[in-house]
């Protein structure tokens, strides 16, 4: 018998190294209580994307929407609380009448609308009604209800009869259809739970929509609706075939690509601006590019190639374009702008993603770099630690002044590190900073600031390195970045904090994490597997997830 529970535990350990789970091997999920239903408005992303896998590259749109506050390091928990004001309705129905014209467009509407009307010149319902059937499935992301056809079909039968034209009709009302709460925010639609009398469970449909924006990014796809009309995503087996379909299809990227974006704050590139005197090698171009670069090293480290994620902070492996080999140096010749995959040398101090561009120059001044701001992003970004905002009558003149002695940042940084009301969080910024300031503030390598050499060394949490590449391995060997990761990807999934009883659970996905070999991909199977992923608690007095009504939405345009 001790020789069979000796054998089951070796079993387990290498299975849980593998990845693979048996019963009674590895941690046990705990039980999460969850949070009441609530509705997220889609980000501009998922809505682009959305429209693209509705009806195909050749549909597009312009403009931009209402930003999203970010919370807690995050604009994809911002969404909870999105609102869509007057002006951004505006935006959301001048994308939505511009969309659905190009949908039925003399060339789209052959593969787009699948049916043709007995005439083009008048009303058709019943070909009306198998339009809105089959696309207002996937716009809602749910198949819509009689009632709802019945308005959207009457609608278009309106305009049709007023303009003598079935496609204006059907494009009238396919626009009003995309300017609903029921297209723009995603809904957490319940139902009374039949195995836990007295609670509620999200329906199907809702289910879908939380796995699908959580590794695509983007609407439930058909095979996906289908699979919980039919009940699967309730069943364990149902559920893992559809986590595997999805985690296997090259859409994941879109999704890590999405999460990433967001959890590195990448939307900082959109208004980043550099003196074109100090800099004149960066450009709108750069911003662009450095935003892709750092996304493509991403990707292909963690899904393409699906290596461990600490390793992220230490690899030479990226790609880049002829714009970005201006700054860093490199004989890269793309005249055709295009990409190109480079390898950092083994002993070059541009070590993992905190040295490349996106990150240094974001993380600086528009004239020079930012000890403080790297450091600062380093805590709050890759470590989840909070950093404190300085106080509001804090004195720069000493720093800033260009008559000062003190030639380089960490020289100028003693005046705040000896300042009592400045020293407590440059303590825990500037130490780490200065280990990237053979970087300037474009991100081109420097070993001198105003002729003097600059010192490079520093220490994170008691553990001290010499340059930036040293560094790098000081954070690939920190506990605290895989956590960190865990904790937002959760948060990013459930669509909301981690709540104090969720502290088990999370502490879960990082004992996966690890055991899994920090595979991203992995992890995001994990969490779309769980119970924790899908709970919801019964609505508290005056809380509800409303949808909406769809009543009325076209009524913005006189359709005469």
């Amino acid at each position: 018998m001790r020789r069979l529970i000796v054998r089951m535990a070796g079993v387990c350990g290498l299975l849980m190294a593998s990845s693979l789970a048996l019963v009674g091997c590895g941690p046990r999920e705990p039980v999460s209580e969850g949070a009441p239903a609530d509705m997220r408005r889609l980000t501009e992303e998922q809505y682009r994307n959305t429209i693209a896998d509705l009806f195909g590259p050749t549909v597009t749109y312009g403009g931009h929407f209402d930003p999203l506050t970010r919370i807690e390091g995050l604009t994809a928990l911002g969404a909870r609380i999105a609102q869509v004001t007057p002006s951004g309705f505006e935006q959301y129905y001048a994308s939505a009448r511009s969309i659905a014209a190009q949908v039925v467009n003399e060339t789209n509407r052959q593969v787009l609308v699948p049916c043709t009307p007995a005439s083009p010149n008048s009303a058709d319902d019943k070909c009306a009604k198998q339009f809105f059937t089959k696309v207002g499935r996937l716009l809602y992301r749910r198949p819509l209800t009689a009632a709802e056809i019945d308005v959207a079909t009457t609608l278009a039968h309106d305009v049709a009869e007023r303009r003598s034209d079935f496609y204006q009709g059907l494009a009238f009302s396919l626009a009003g259809m995309m300017a609903t709460p029921n297209f723009l925010f995603v809904v957490d639609s319940t139902e009374p739970d039949p195995n836990s009398p007295g609670n509620v469970r999200l329906t199907p449909f809702a289910r879908a929509s939380r796995l699908s924006f959580l590794l695509w990014n983007s609407t439930p796809d058909d095979v996906l609706l289908n699979a919980a009309e039919r009940g699967d995503l309730y069943t364990k087996s149902g559920l893992d075939a559809q986590i595997e379909r999805m985690v296997g299809s090259p859409n994941l990227e879109a999704g890590v690509r999405a999460f990433f974006t967001d959890f590195l704050n990448l939307e900082k590139l959109e208004t980043l601006e550099k003196d074109p005197i100090i800099y004149p090698a960066f450009g709108a171009r750069t911003t662009e590019d450095s935003r892709e670069q750092l996304l493509r090293t991403i990707t292909d480290h963690l899904v393409a190639r699906n290596l461990d994620y600490r390793d992220l902070f230490t690899t030479g492996r990226t790609f880049v374009t002829a714009t970005l080999a201006r700054i860093y140096k490199l004989p890269v010749d793309r005249p055709d702008g295009g990409w190109a995959p480079y390898q950092f040398a083994s002993d070059d101090p541009r070590a993992g993603i905190m040295a490349q561009i996106a990150f240094l120059a974001v993380n600086s001044h528009p004239g020079r770099s930012s000890p403080t701001l790297r450091g600062r992003a380093i805590r709050e970004v890759l470590l989840c630690q909070k950093v404190p905002d300085p106080p509001g009558d804090v004195d720069f003149s000493l720093f800033n002044d260009p008559n000062s002695p003190s030639k380089t940042a960490r020289q100028r940084l003693t005046v705040h590190a000896t300042a009592p009301a400045c020293a407590g969080c440059h303590k825990i910024t500037d130490p780490i900073g200065l280990g990237l300031e053979s970087f300037d503030g474009a991100g081109a390598i420097r070993a001198t600031e105003s002729g003097e050499t600059i010192d490079v060394s520093g220490e994170l949490d008691g553990k001290p390195f010499k340059d930036a590449a040293g560094l790098a391995k000081v954070m690939r060997d920190n506990p605290a970045v895989p956590a960190c990761l865990v904790n937002r990807l959760y948060a990013y999934a459930v669509g909301r904090p981690a709540g104090r009883a969720e502290k088990e659970t999370v502490a879960y996905f990082e004992k996966l994490f690890a055991a899994d070999g920090y595979r991203v991909p992995e992890l995001l199977r994990r969490i779309a597997a769980s119970d924790a992923f899908y709970k919801v608690s019964p609505a508290r007095a005056g809380t509800s997830a409303q949808s909406g009504s769809t009543v009325g939405y076209a009524q913005k345009d006189n359709p005469s």
